[in-house]
Order: C-alpha cells, then sequence, then structure tokens
C-alpha cells in the first residue's frame, strides 16, 4: 500500500474528474419554486375569479331585468267602480258616499297618488256584511313599504291592526296582506294590495281574514284594469 498522500494519487485512467463546486446539488429535477407552476396556479385562480364574476354580472342582470319587466306590466294601472263586482253592489246612498270620500280624502293626504277613490259595496245577502274599499294609482317603487304605510295609516284612524300576514295575490300579482282590528259591532278583517301601478285598502266587518281575502282578489280583478 503506497503512503503517498491522498491528493498526489493518480486518477483511475479513463474515469472523468469529478467538479466539486459550491452549488448545492439537487436530489430532484424540479426546481423548489417552480415558476411554471406558479404561473399555472395564478391563470386558474384568474380564470375562476373572471366566471365568478361573470355569473354574478349574469345573475344581477337577470333580477334587473325581471324587477323592470314587472314594473313595465304593472305601473299603468287605473281602478273602477263598476256597479257590481264579486257578487256585491255598489251602495251609492249619502252616507256611504260620505265615509268613502273620507277614507279617500285621509289616504290621498298620507301618500301622493296620481289618482284615488273610494267606494262602499253592499252584501244583498247580509247588509251588515258590506265592504269599504278605497286607494289609488301611481308609479310604485316599492309597493310592500307603501302597502305597510297604508297599514300604519288605517292603525292611527281605527287602531292597531294586528295579526298582519302575507296573503296571495292572485294573478294580478304585486303583494297583499290580512289582518284585523276592532270597530263598532266587534273585529272586522282588513287586506290590502299594492303593486308598481297601484295600493288599495279595503275593510271587511263580520268576515274572517281568510274570506276577506279571497273577496279581495275577485273585488280585484273585477276593478283593476292595466293599459
Amino acid at each position: 500500500m503506497s503512503d503517498a498522500h491522498l491528493t498526489a494519487r493518480q486518477l483511475d485512467e479513463g474515469a472523468p474528474p469529478v467538479d466539486l463546486t459550491d452549488e448545492p446539488i439537487e436530489l430532484s429535477n424540479r426546481a423548489p419554486d417552480d415558476a411554471t407552476d406558479r404561473a399555472a396556479v395564478r391563470g386558474r385562480r384568474r380564470r375562476i375569479a373572471v366566471v365568478l364574476l361573470a355569473v354574478l354580472a349574469l345573475a344581477g342582470i337577470a333580477a334587473f331585468g325581471t324587477w323592470g319587466w314587472r314594473i313595465t306590466q304593472q305601473k299603468d294601472a287605473r281602478i273602477t267602480t263598476p256597479d257590481t263586482a264579486a257578487g256585491l253592489t255598489r251602495d251609492d246612498s249619502e252616507r256611504a258616499s260620505s265615509t268613502a270620500d273620507y277614507l279617500r280624502s285621509g289616504l290621498a293626504a298620507d301618500i301622493q297618488l296620481d289618482s284615488s277613490f273610494g267606494a262602499v259595496y253592499q252584501d244583498p245577502a247580509d247588509a251588515r256584511r258590506s265592504v269599504l274599499i278605497f286607494g289609488g294609482t301611481t308609479l310604485l317603487w316599492q309597493p310592500k313599504r307603501d302597502l305597510d304605510s297604508l297599514f300604519g295609516l288605517m292603525s292611527d284612524e281605527t287602531g292597531a291592526v294586528t295579526g298582519l300576514r302575507d296573503v296571495s295575490a292572485g294573478k294580478l300579482g304585486g303583494v297583499m296582506r290580512c289582518g284585523s282590528t276592532s270597530g263598532e259591532g266587534g273585529d272586522f278583517a282588513v287586506c290590502g294590495w299594492a303593486d308598481h301601478g297601484s295600493v288599495v285598502m279595503a275593510m271587511f266587518p263580520f268576515r274572517s281574514v281568510d274570506e276577506s281575502a279571497a273577496l279581495l282578489r275577485e273585488i280585484r280583478e273585477a276593478v283593476q284594469i292595466r293599459d
């Protein structure tokens, strides 16, 4: 065995020299911070964000389109007071006309309307079950808010309207709510509807809330006209 210093030993013939540098030796072909992968991840995230924004934008456009179409459909409303409606007969007596005018004037003083009306309809089967109806027409941006304002006016005039709840507005759409309040002879139902063209309230002595809601839907179909 040679005692020569290791650095003096000759390399085996034919073996290439090993170049030792200060750089670390990598055990994988993948870099620790692969720029290509990071760029791909960012690209995917951008695409997802764009898709989400597009979906939200389309949803917003659809909602606005539905709202706009509903306004266009409902805004040009007229209310008539035919001689008969839903099996009831209009009462043109002085007392009924005075009551209807009082209700109409009170409404017009609190809610700005293009036109207002009031009427009393008698039930031929029972004079105690007359229906007092009043309201008006105008462009309403928030029908539910205006209907609630009308219920607030009713509370000021007759006492609190309690048990308010949403009921079906029928084929003419919009919102309809009913409750009850106290008056001469006991409790009676109060129902109203509002859409983007009208807001109307009606009082139903000696009728239940469910019966009154159904009757108001019939009356509405007889008195409301859309141009």
